[in-house]
């Protein structure tokens, strides 16, 4: 059984490859860094290491590596393998969308057998996502044969991997805790699963329970650590005053989940406080500017702040902190993050409400946008 995996960096070898490998198949990595793919091909195995007190290593073997940028031998590998997985980052699956588009035709051609396309990305619908882009490169002739033989479940994927540097370009370290939650109704019957992966039939209450409490949080301890000037989360999360704000704001996002999805409130409680243990794990070193880049994409109206804020207030709810989070984000000023840049700019040049009105998209004078407002200007007050 072979899997093509795209994208052979840190979440690719360290979570997605680690898994097929330990379920049995042959992983072929698909990726554009050349000194990668060639370490993959010539070693045909890596190490991966648990930031725990025991630094547990896992030996990944039976791996390979094509380049992502040789569109022949992208076609062929999608035409022949068993399952194809992605963690390529939501933004570049447009650009392996061709590839998968013409081995798909060419996998049709012959005659191949069913196949899962399943995108763990760090988004909402990721594998619905690559199929519109998929699709929008086949003719309808193909589209309809695709429709019978190609699948692509969505799935919620977690599990911590901070920016790192190491002498080995394949070494890669995570953290210990991962869920990887796919749909199954969107699956073929007779699937073969995956070991360590956890299969339902509604995927949504997973996703966003896992957007709104790790990415929430995550982003929290980000934007309210970079506040205080500490450099880590793990720094920011030694701040008891951050740990309290950073659960004040999961408290507001599990009360929306819990009434959204009947979520018991015992045990999202536990859960709760089980991811703040894994920010606070301190084997990890996990660089605010890493967890608090893309500030735009983070404050836009289906993600991880304004959606549970919003869904909060239609419940009868009053965001209060998810409110605070949002104004800590639109003060995260790092000039080499675009995101960052451009939102900054927005504020220079239209002043801050108009900046929150465009880029959360939550109307003005709206009560959500009123306390977004207003923490802003308390943080505003506090720094000069």
């Amino acid at each position: 059984m072979k899997a093509l995996h795209f994208g052979a960096g840190n979440i690719g070898r360290g979570f997605i490859g680690l898994l097929l490998s330990q379920s049995g198949y042959e992983v072929i990595f698909s990726d554009v860094n050349k000194t990668v793919v060639t370490e993959l091909q010539q070693r045909g195995e890596y190490t991966v290491t648990l930031a725990s007190a025991a630094r547990e290593q896992l030996h990944v073997t039976g791996v390979t590596a094509i380049d992502g940028t040789d569109a022949n031998t992208v076609t062929s590998a999608v035409a022949e393998v068993d399952l194809i997985t992605t963690a390529v980052g939501v933004n570049i699956l447009k650009h392996i969308a061709a590839g998968i588009a013409s081995g798909i035709e060419k996998r049709i051609a012959n005659g191949a057998g069913r196949l899962h396309i399943i995108a763990c990305e760090n988004a909402i619908g990721g594998s619905t996502q690559l199929k519109e882009l998929v699709y929008a490169l086949l003719d309808d002739t193909t589209k309809a044969k695709a429709s019978e033989v190609i699948a692509f479940p969505d799935a919620a994927v977690d599990r911590i991997v901070p920016l790192q540097h190491h002498e080995d370009p394949l070494a890669v370290m995570v953290e210990p805790f991962y869920e990887w939650v796919v749909d199954a109704s969107a699956m073929f019957e007779g699937y073969r699963p995956v070991k360590g992966v956890h299969y339902v039939q509604n995927l949504l209450p997973y996703i966003e329970r896992k957007l709104f409490t790790v990415n929430t949080g995550h982003c929290a301890a980000a934007y309210l650590g970079g506040l205080k000037g500490y450099e880590t989360i793990q720094q920011a999360m030694a701040d008891e005053e951050i740990v309290s704000a950073v659960k004040a704001t999961l408290k507001e996002t599990g009360a929306v989940l819990v009434a959204r999805y009947d979520f018991d409130k015992t045990e999202h409680d536990q859960y709760i406080d089980k991811i703040i243990g894994r920010f606070r794990n301190d084997q990890l070193t996990d660089e605010v500017t890493r967890v608090g880049r893309s500030p735009i994409r983070k404050l836009s109206p289906n993600d991880r702040l304004v959606k549970p804020a919003m869904q909060a207030h239609e419940l009868g709810m009053s965001p209060v902190q998810l409110a605070k989070v949002m104004a800590a984000a639109l003060c995260f000023d790092h000039a080499d993050d675009p995101e960052s840049a451009e939102l900054q700019q927005s504020i220079r040049d239209k002043g801050v409400g108009q900046t929150i009105a465009d880029y959360t998209s939550i109307p003005e004078g709206h009560p959500v946008y009123n306390l977004v407002l207003e923490s802003y200007g308390s943080i505003a007050d506090q720094r000069k």
